[in-house]
């Protein structure tokens, strides 16, 4: 396989686009080559299969979608309160606002895992091991809450998420804000 990084991440983010406009069926070399405007044939020079091109894009969905060092850097120099805690929702609403291509791209990857074991077992692999590192990071950086209040605010943020971005007219008419704050409020409890 080709080894031009660069071109391989253009293809990757191209992919992205393609799975989030046109769903798992229409995320074809020869659409990523078209949308790229690049020959016809690169995108499988550079990705040995179907398998093998979903996974990366997994992967590069993933590290599109997490936080920069800087970012995080900046939110650990606030106090280490629940207020914090709520500016990390608040922050991945903001990614998600960010990048929908890349969200979407994720559902779609999640859809078609269930009919592809490969895939479902790299992305069980990806997601999990994000939790993982979510919870760790939560100890760590000694935010209020435990393991499972973690466990709740993922899983509430990935369904507020997707349901912004499939069906907005369903959370348009409510507080976003308050949604988060409450949400915050009751998975951490109390000050």
């Amino acid at each position: 396989m080709v080894k031009n990084e660069a071109r391989r991440t253009a293809l990757l983010d191209t992919a992205i686009d393609v799975l989030a406009e046109e769903g798992a069926r229409g995320l074809t070399y020869r659409a990523i080559d078209a949308k790229a405007g690049v020959p016809a044939g690169t995108a499988s020079n550079y990705f040995a299969s179907r398998d093998d091109l979903m996974s990366e894009v997994a992967i590069r969905v993933t590290q599109r979608l997490t936080p920069s060092e800087e970012s995080i850097a900046e939110s650990l120099a606030l106090p280490r309160d629940k207020a914090l805690s709520l500016k990390f929702m608040h922050d991945i609403v903001k990614r998600a606002d960010a990048d929908k291509a890349g969200y979407l791209a994720m559902m779609e990857l999640r859809l078609e895992a269930t009919r592809r074991p490969d895939l479902r077992t790299a992305l069980t692999r990806t997601v999990a091991g994000n939790l993982d590192f979510n919870i760790a990071f939560n100890e760590e950086s000694e935010l209020p809450g435990d393991r499972m209040t973690v466990v709740l605010l993922y899983f509430a943020m990935t369904g507020l998420i997707y349901e912004r971005l499939t069906l907005p007219d369903v959370v348009a008419p409510m507080d976003l804000d308050e949604i988060i704050e409450v949400m915050v409020d009751r998975a951490i409890g109390p000050n």
